[in-house]
């Protein structure tokens, strides 16, 4: 069994160590334009079966080349190249997943679903964290229940020790993250799909030892179950958890236009804001401290008639022994699980498909068990 991890960031570090932990594969081409980078993640994990090679992602025949002869395909790059590295694995017979972030990507790739099909690949987008796991868990909450009144998702990745101004660390694509700021967000309210804008409705929220946080809206996060659960949910929404204060701050710099992707002209230079704020973001919030990753989905419905709650939240912190940060794990390992069940045949349907509706909780959950995510579940009865 041969997996490709495509990129070799934060997230790919965490794939692939995720991914060494088991037996059954037999190779990992890590690749990435700097191989250097690849070449690190194997020197650190010491194991003969991750070969890095370099590739150029944005080459379209090379990618589809160096995809044959691997069984599936992940990759851990920014949203933006995911439809040309999915169109690549349909052409090479590999299944591929990704780790999403933008619904008008994931819409095209939904587009390919025929030709995977014909090609007997599977492709499933939006593997991760949030969208990722949160999918998964929600289907399996609200499979338990009938008659689904209301599902709250709630994530944040946040610095165990924040630091001002914004309280925040760069965890993840700092792209990725404007993206979720400044797209609208897709929820299910009243029985209806409806958007709204990121960055709205605050909310107050509260975790064993982080108390007094705020939630808002973000784009992203529930990826394709705002679709897939209408019908069966009477409201479905998605917040992002931050400190306190953070909401004003990021609302107050989009007012401004430093979120902007139109060019403006600064001195007869042309300067695209949001390229500007990526930058500057990097620069300055990458501080690679202890981090944690706070998540909770609750589901409120009915058992026999009698009104019921599920409940499944996981507090993870930063991996001091690995030196893998919350953000990485609780992403990085999720995807690994979905990969490794592609591989391995344990997602056995062929198209481009949904993970809610496709990935079996219960496996899915053991997975992520095994390999330290401690997923914790309550029923109450109320």
């Amino acid at each position: 069994m041969k997996i490709m991890v495509i990129g070799a960031g934060m997230m790919a570090r965490a794939i692939t160590f995720n991914l060494a932990q088991r037996e059954e594969i037999d190779e990992i081409c890590l690749v990435d334009r700097e191989v250097k980078k690849a070449e690190q993640i194997a020197d650190w994990l010491s194991d003969k079966r991750v070969v890095p090679m370099r590739l150029d992602v944005t080459a379209p025949r090379a990618v589809r080349e160096a995809m044959r002869g691997c069984v599936a395909a992940i990759s851990a790059v920014p949203y933006f190249l995911n439809l040309s590295l999915a169109q690549a694995a349909v052409a090479s017979g590999t299944h591929f997943c990704d780790l999403g972030g933008n619904n008008r990507i994931v819409e095209k790739e939904f587009a390919l679903d025929e030709q995977a099909k014909q090609a007997r690949v599977t492709i499933i987008p939006d593997c991760g964290l949030a969208p990722g796991l949160v999918n998964i868990l929600t289907a399996g909450a609200i499979a338990e229940l009938t008659d689904v009144e209301v599902v709250k998702i709630r994530v944040g990745g946040l610095p165990q020790c924040p630091h001002p101004p914004l309280d925040y660390q760069i965890v993840f694509s700092p792209h990725g993250l404007i993206n979720e700021y400044m797209e609208q967000a897709t929820i299910i309210r009243d029985g209806k799909a409806v958007k709204l804008s990121s960055l709205t409705e605050p909310e107050k929220i509260s975790f064993p030892g982080y108390e007094c946080l705020e939630a808002f809206h973000t784009s992203g996060g529930t990826s394709t179950l705002p679709q897939t659960m209408l019908g069966r949910v009477a409201n479905l929404d998605y917040k992002t958890i931050r400190y306190p204060g953070h909401l004003e701050k990021i609302s107050a710099m989009a007012k401004l236009g430093f979120l902007d992707t139109t060019p403006r002209l600064v001195d007869e230079v042309e300067v695209i804001p949001r390229e500007l704020a990526v930058r500057l973001l990097s620069e300055n919030l990458s501080f690679d401290e202890p981090d944690v990753v706070l998540l909770r989905v609750t589901a409120n419905g009915s058992i026999d008639d009698q009104a019921v709650e599920v409940c499944y939240q996981i507090i993870d912190h930063f991996d001091e022994k690995t030196g893998l940060s919350a953000m990485m794990r609780t992403t990085g390992f999720p995807a690994a699980q979905v990969v490794f069940m592609l591989a391995s045949g344990g997602i056995k349907e062929c198209g481009t498909l949904t993970q809610e509706t496709y990935v079996p909780p219960k496996e899915f959950v053991a997975g992520l068990r095994r390999f330290g995510i401690g997923v914790e579940r309550t029923v109450t009865r109320q």
